[in-house]
C-alpha cells in the first residue's frame, strides 16, 4: 500500500515538473502569469517613412520658416442709431511668404488692402512692423516689407511645369494666429480655373484640394521639391469643401517686379467693352461674321475711342493675326508694352473691313 501511494506521489511530482516546464516556456503562458521578462520590457516600433510623407516633412522643414502671419488693423466705419458715423478698429488676420533676403513677403491684396498698420509674425516668433509696396486689387496681389535680417527665403517655382494631380503643400495661418505655420495637403485639382470674388474676377487660378481656410490667404502652395508655384487666394465657401484656389506663381512673378519697382502694376490698355460673337448672336443681330470681338462700349477718352472705334464695330484680326473672341485678344495685349501700336482689322455691321492702327496706353488704376 505504501508502495502505491510512493508511485502515486511521484507521478504527481512528475506531472507539475512537466506542467511547469511547460508554463515556463510557452510564452502565452508566460505572458499570463507576468513572469515574462521581455513582454514586461516596452517594444520599440519602427517609424516607416513612405516617399510621400518625406516629400512634406522635407519642404516643411525647408520651407515652412519663410511662411509668416500677417495682422493687420483697419479703420471700418459703421452707423448708430441717429446715422451717426461710428469708426471701429478691425484687425485681419493672413499669411505670405518671404522670397527676398531683403524682406520682400508676397501675400494678396485683400488680406492688406485699406490697413492703416501691418504686423507679420515670423515663425521663429519674432514681430515686424511691415509697410506696404505695392499692391493690385486686379490680381489680388500684394508685396510687404520687413526690415530684419537672416530671413529665410522660399524659392520660386514655375507654374506652367504643375501636372494635375501632382502633390500640393498648402502653408499658412488658418483663422488664428495660435494656428499659424499649419500645413494641409493634397492635389492639384485643375489649372486654369476662373472664379468670381467679391473683389472681382480672377482667372488662370490653379485648383487644390489642399485645405485652404480664412487666414491662410497669401500663404504658398508648394510642390513637393520646395518651390512656390502659387499664391493661395479663396475658397468656395457654402457646402463644397476641398475646392481651394491659388495665383500661379508665374502671373505673380511677372507682377511683384511692378509692384516693387513702381508701387503699382503697369499694363497697356485698348480700352473696349467687348464679347464674343457667337452663332447665336450673330442669327439675333444679323451680323456679316460668326467670329470676332463685338465692341459693346469704348471707354472714353481710350487709346481705342481716339482712333475712331465704337459701339457695333467687330475686330476680327490683330497684327494680322485671326481672333475668334476676348480671350484672344487679351492675350495678345498682355503681350505687348505700353505705347505699342496694335493693327487691328475692323468689320462694320455691313460687312465693310477697315484697318485701324490703335497706339496702347497704360491702363487706368481704377
Amino acid at each position: 500500500m505504501r508502495k502505491n501511494n510512493f508511485m502515486l506521489y511521484g507521478c504527481l511530482v512528475l506531472v507539475g515538473i512537466l506542467v511547469g516546464s511547460v508554463l515556463f516556456v510557452n510564452p502565452s503562458a508566460q505572458a499570463f502569469w507576468g513572469d515574462d521578462k521581455h513582454v514586461e520590457q516596452k517594444k520599440e516600433s519602427k517609424k516607416i517613412v513612405i516617399p510621400q510623407e518625406q516629400a512634406i516633412t522635407k519642404v516643411v522643414d525647408e520651407v515652412g520658416p519663410a511662411v509668416v502671419s500677417i495682422i493687420t488693423k483697419k479703420v471700418k466705419v459703421s452707423r448708430d442709431f441717429f446715422l451717426n458715423p461710428v469708426p471701429r478698429q478691425v484687425k485681419g488676420l493672413g499669411s505670405g511668404v518671404i522670397f527676398d533676403k531683403k524682406g520682400y513677403i508676397l501675400t494678396n491684396n485683400h488680406v492688406v488692402a485699406g490697413a492703416e498698420a501691418i504686423k507679420v509674425i515670423l515663425s521663429d516668433g519674432r514681430e515686424l512692423q511691415a509697410k506696404l509696396v505695392g499692391n493690385d486689387p486686379r490680381s489680388d496681389l500684394a508685396v510687404i516689407k520687413v526690415d530684419a535680417k537672416d530671413l529665410p527665403v522660399a524659392p520660386l517655382g514655375n507654374s506652367k511645369q504643375i501636372d494635375v494631380g501632382q502633390l500640393a503643400i498648402a502653408i499658412g495661418s488658418p483663422y488664428d494666429v495660435k494656428f499659424r505655420n499649419t500645413v494641409t495637403t493634397g492635389v492639384i485639382s485643375a489649372v486654369n480655373r476662373t472664379i468670381r470674388t467679391k473683389n472681382g474676377i480672377l482667372e488662370n487660378l490653379i485648383q487644390t484640394d489642399a485645405s485652404i481656410n480664412p487666414g491662410n490667404s497669401g500663404g504658398p502652395l508648394l510642390n513637393s521639391q520646395g518651390e512656390v508655384i502659387g499664391i493661395n487666394t479663396a475658397i468656395i465657401g457654402g457646402s463644397a469643401q476641398g475646392i481651394g484656389f491659388a495665383i500661379p506663381i508665374n502671373k505673380a512673378k511677372k507682377i511683384v517686379s511692378d509692384l516693387i519697382k513702381y508701387g503699382k502694376v503697369k499694363r497697356p490698355w485698348l480700352g473696349i467693352y467687348g464679347t464674343d460673337i457667337t452663332e447665336k448672336l450673330k442669327n439675333y443681330y444679323g451680323l456679316p461674321v460668326a467670329k470676332g470681338v463685338l465692341i459693346i462700349q469704348s471707354v472714353t477718352d481710350s487709346p481705342a475711342s481716339k482712333a475712331g472705334l465704337s459701339q457695333g464695330d467687330i475686330i476680327i484680326e490683330v497684327n494680322r493675326e485671326k481672333i475668334e473672341g476676348m480671350e484672344e485678344l487679351k492675350r495678345i495685349i498682355k503681350k505687348q508694352e505700353i505705347g505699342d501700336k496694335l493693327k487691328l482689322l475692323v468689320m462694320d455691321n455691313n460687312g465693310g473691313l477697315t484697318p485701324v492702327t490703335v497706339t496702347l496706353k497704360e491702363m487706368p488704376s481704377k
